[in-house]
Formats: structure tokens, sequence, C-alpha cells
């Protein structure tokens, strides 16, 4: 747990108890805060409780003597409207911060020579893949490294603060709306495209929260930016007129005068006089597609700028596991391989797996989101054949009608056993992709539990 500093006898208030908030509240207790914590859930409620965290229903306190709300990032700041909590604490002129602004708070109040370094990294699409590429090239480099915010352990409950070891964190925009002054000596910026517009309000809003990650950066920090996307572009420019820091634009489609970039599977530094090439990613497997292109790219870069070598940062790549649910090739029944995509709950997401295959056989379905798979027209060819399950299968056969051939499956298990049918009786290298381009909550949990299920069912296959 990060031991904070600077908050012993504040009086805070802990709003949602998550992951997040618990952690923050463990924290500011251990600090020797005044906290009270609540939850709008009353089983949230009784498990902190029980646990011995300090419970005051925050509806009937004082908020006059409490200095900060320290708000989990799944509660609403702004859209559709304020939480009643972020009503409460502007009407009593409450500062209202999030767990990673703890954190930098922490961070900020140590002797330089004792802070750690810190690698931010945010955008719409590859966040979590990216913040674990960079942790993983950077413990293989033998480095002590932290991974963890919007992955894995919540930033509080990191390890603690230990000069010269490297925090690498996934900053949403939740948290970067909740965050003031944190500096990441290196930032990443992957790319940016329309998301949760209903909790920012406005596509100028989302992008103002994304572009905070480079705030506090200073002379000798590194921006990394996906110049992929007007947005990134137009960020790119604005920072690298203020002359502050060292700009790293990435692509993965395109070359280009300064930066990284990614032609067919190459990876250049174009950073010195001339363009070099300085990988084939073609040879690291768990990095297949464009989008995992970019993500290597923007890695690349970043681990650059924390230190790491080239060498050892080529060699953490091509040993690099990939994030379960992400492109995860699960299984390899002769001549078959079957791909868990089940992270990508809609098409744009979707869009990223499939436009790695020339050819697959695609497991698709859920509850679907705005739009279904209409956008995914141009990649249908691609389609050998099509296992639709859930509230979804209906649909997708129609906006797949006249493309590809679709077959009701219902299920994931009559899918599974359906595409492997079909895929092996080829006799050719095949894959069976499930990339649903919906969410799971039809037929399961969530989308681990349904990665999971296929995983199961890929390895029982004969």
């Amino acid at each position: 747990m990060i031991t904070l500093r600077g908050f012993e006898g504040k009086r805070m208030a802990v709003f949602g108890l998550a992951r997040t908030g618990l952690a923050a509240a463990r924290a500011l207790v251990a600090a020797g805060a005044r906290v009270s914590v609540w939850d709008d859930n009353a089983q949230a409620v009784a498990t902190a409780r029980a646990e011995g965290l300090p419970v005051e229903d925050l509806t009937l306190a004082d908020w006059s003597g409490i200095e900060a709300l320290v708000l989990s990032p799944g509660v609403p700041l702004t859209h559709p409207k304020p939480h009643w909590t972020v009503d409460k604490a502007r009407a009593a002129g409450t500062e209202i911060i999030g767990d990673v602004e703890l954190f930098a708070r922490t961070v900020n109040a140590l002797p330089a020579h004792d802070r750690p370094k810190v690698c931010g990294v945010t955008g719409t699409n590859g966040k979590s893949t990216t913040t674990a590429l960079i942790g993983h090239i950077c413990k293989s480099a033998g480095r002590t490294v932290r991974v963890g915010g919007n992955i894995g352990f919540g930033v509080l409950g990191l390890d603690d603060l230990e000069g010269g070891a490297i925090y690498v964190l996934e900053l949403s925009s939740y948290q970067l709306d909740l965050t003031f002054s944190l500096r990441c000596d290196a930032a990443v910026l992957l790319n940016i495209s329309p998301d949760h517009l209903d909790r920012h309000g406005s596509m100028d809003n989302y992008v103002d929260a994304k572009r905070r990650i480079f705030a506090n950066q200073v002379k000798g920090d590194t921006a990394v930016i996906g110049v992929d996307d007007p947005w990134g572009q137009r960020i790119c420019t604005e920072i690298t007129a203020l002359n502050k820091r060292a700009i790293r634009p990435v692509s993965s489609g395109r070359a280009m005068g300064r930066g990284f970039y990614v032609l067919q599977g190459a990876l250049y530094d174009a950073t010195g006089e001339r363009s070099v090439e300085v990988a084939n990613l073609g040879r690291a497997r768990s990095l297949l597609g464009r989008h995992n292109w970019q993500n290597a790219a923007a890695a690349y870069a970043a681990c650059l700028a924390l230190g790491i070598t080239s060498a050892d940062i080529l060699r953490g790549m091509l040993s690099f596991p990939g994030l379960a649910h992400r492109m995860q090739e699960v299984a390899r029944i002769g001549k078959v391989r079957f791909v868990n995509d089940s992270k990508a709950t809609n098409a744009d997401a979707a869009r990223q797996a499939m436009s790695t295959f020339d050819r697959f056989y695609w497991i698709a379905g859920g509850r679907a989101k705005a739009g279904g798979i209409e956008s995914l027209t141009d990649l249908y060819p691609r389609i050998a054949r099509a296992y639709l399950i859930g509230e979804a299968a209906d649909d997708f056969a129609r906006s797949l009608k006249g493309h590809a051939e679709a077959v009701l499956c219902g299920d994931l298990a009559t899918a599974v056993a359906a595409a492997h049918a079909d895929a092996k009786a080829t006799g050719q290298d095949a894959v069976v992709l499930l990339s649903p381009a919906c969410a799971s909550f039809d037929q399961f949990p969530d989308f681990e539990v349904r990665g999971d299920a296929f995983t199961e069912l890929a390895r029982a296959q004969v």
C-alpha cells in the first residue's frame, strides 16, 4: 500500500467503496486522516464496516468541515448530472479529487532523489495492453516496476513508493478528470475516438480530460502522442508549440519525419537524422495487428524515455505474453488457432481484431451496443462464416445477409464446436475468432467470464 504523506489530521470523505475507494480509504486511515466512507450500495457499506473502516452516512454529514471528497472514478462528476456527493461538496467549497491525485501529491511531497519515475498511459483504446507492455519491458530489463491504476491494483494498493522504481499507471478519462497535480516523466496518449460522451457531456470535454495527462510535465519529461487521429494531431501540435518537453509522435500507418512509426510490421525510429528500422514486430506474437503496432511504438518511445535501452526493449517485446481476452491465442488444435478477443464489446473494438486476419471464423453476438455491426461492412469479405450468439444474433444475421454466411448458434458452446468443425474441415491453417462486438451481460456476468468460457471450450475441442 502507498504510504500517503501530508494528510495527517485532515478531514476526508471517500465515496464509492469498490476497489479504488476501498484502497483510498485504507491509505488515508493509515496516513492519520480523519476519514468518513460511504456508498449508495448497502452491501458495499456493510463490507467496509466489517473491515473496520470509518463508515458515516454522507447524506447527513456536516460538509463544512470536510477538506476533500475522494470520489471513485465510476461516480458521475458532471454528466449526465453530478452525483449528490458532488453537489454537496461544491456547495460546501470542498475540493473533489480522486485516488490518483492522492498518489500525485504524495510523490510531489518527497525529496527529488526519493521520487520514483512515473509513466502514465491513456487513450480510448489500447491503454491496458500498452501499460502492461511497458511494465513487462521495464521488469524484464531488471528495473523495479509497479503497474496499476485502471488495470490490476488501484494506484494506492501498489507497493510503497521507492526511489528509482517505475510506476506505470493506466489512466482513464474518469481518473484524469479528478487529477490535477500528477507529473509524468513519460506521458502516453495513444489515440482518441468518441467514447464515454454520456459521462463527459461533449467530445471537447472528453479530449480535455485525456490531454490532462501532459498538464504538469516540465523540461526533461517526455510526451508520447499517437497522431493517427485528428485529436492526437492537434494536441501534438499544441504542446509542441509550448516547447517544454521532448515530444515523441507515434504512428502505426504512415512514415513520419520525427518520432516512431510502424509500416508493414517494421518499427522505425525517426528521432535522429534519418529513419532507422529497429524491430520486426511480426516476431512479437502477442502484438499482432495495426492497433498493437501503435501500442508497441508508444511503449518503445516511453521505455526509451524511462532509461531502458533499445536492446532491452526489443527483448521485452518479444517475451510479452499479452493480456487475457485481448487478441489472446488460447489454443491451437491441429491447424486451427483459437483467438480470445472477448474484450471487444463494441464494433470499433472488434474491428481491430478482424483487421488482423485475412480470413477467420467469427463468433459474435451478445447484448449489442448502439449501431450494431453496420460499421464493419468493409470487413465482411474476410469472414469465412459467422457463428452468432445471444440477444444480437438475429440483428447481426440481418446485417450479414448477402455478405457473409451466418449460423444462429444461440450459445457459446454451440458456436465454438461449429466454428471448429468448419475450420478443421478446410485442412488448412485457420483462425476461430471470438470478437463479439457486444457486451456480455445477456449470457455472462462480464467479458472476462465470457473469455474464460471460450478458452475452456476451445481447449476441449478434439
